[in-house]
């Protein structure tokens, strides 16, 4: 759901100020938009459709333990609707987001700076809404246990790297925000994938499904992106060789010389 509302929204805004150009008479444009279909319906197949448990090689020597395994039958009391609302509100502020990171680095131009701002704005305001939200003085406590390694992580890599990677992305590879968050439904197949190692997770059809269609479609998008910056580059070719053409066969002026 969170994929399939970020790049819907990608598309509808971006068309606005021309940082994506869709013509579906062009194979391209086809193959990027057919892409995208394909690859939010294998995240929602991931979801919404579990199947019969697929056993892997791995899954059969590792034994979860009791604190692993989680119990969701005490869920009634969870609000589904505010959940769902605030869930898409946050998407939508999340991928506004690389819109205006993609449309900052047009005119400044540091992307490690940038990096540094965001992240110095991000952690006021968690420290605002920590106090706001938190009374206890306990939650500042930081000790050597996963807590600090979650905080870190999420801190050096989640944010930082992160950040700083899609701009390098966004303005020297000029691939725009469509291009980097195609990589997100990757995410789910990853976490599947780590969950069956290291938690000893199930996994049933519908994760194996809907991971084949996340790549297929994943595919497409980057294969139609790249051969829509190669017609960007022939036509930048075609325009600079066409420039050059009118200059060397432009007749010089000819000077008048008046008769003495």
């Amino acid at each position: 759901m969170e994929s399939f509302i970020k790049l819907i929204f990608f598309y509808l805004v971006e068309r606005k100020p021309r940082m994506e150009k869709i013509n579906m008479k062009v194979v391209r444009c086809q193959a990027k938009v057919i892409g995208t279909i394909v690859t939010v319906s294998g995240a929602m197949l991931m979801t919404l459709y579990k199947g019969p448990i697929m056993e892997m090689v791995w899954s059969k020597h590792i034994h979860p333990r009791s604190s692993f395994v989680t119990d969701t039958t005490g869920a009634a009391d969870k609000d589904w609707v505010k959940g769902s609302i605030f869930l898409i509100i946050a998407t939508f502020a999340w991928a506004s987001f690389f819109i205006l990171q993609d449309n900052t680095l047009q005119t400044y131009r540091t992307e490690l700076s940038l990096t540094t701002l965001v992240c110095f704005m991000g952690t006021l305001q968690s420290i605002v809404v920590t106090f706001v939200m938190e009374r206890r003085l306990s939650v500042w406590a930081i000790g050597w246990d996963m807590n600090l390694l979650a905080a870190a992580y999420a801190g050096i890599v989640t944010s930082s790297i992160a950040y700083y990677l899609q701009g390098i992305v966004m303005k020297t590879m000029a691939r725009g925000p469509v291009f980097v968050t195609s990589f997100s439904p990757l995410m789910m197949i990853i976490v599947a994938i780590m969950g069956s190692f290291i938690l000893a997770e199930k996994i049933y059809l519908g994760g194996v499904l809907g991971s084949i269609l996340i790549v297929a479609g994943l595919y497409s998008v980057l294969w139609g992106k790249h051969k829509e910056s190669e017609s960007q580059r022939r036509e930048g070719m075609s325009v600079n060789n066409t420039a050059a053409t009118t200059t060397t066969t432009t007749p010089l002026p000819v000077e008048e010389h008046e008769a003495v």
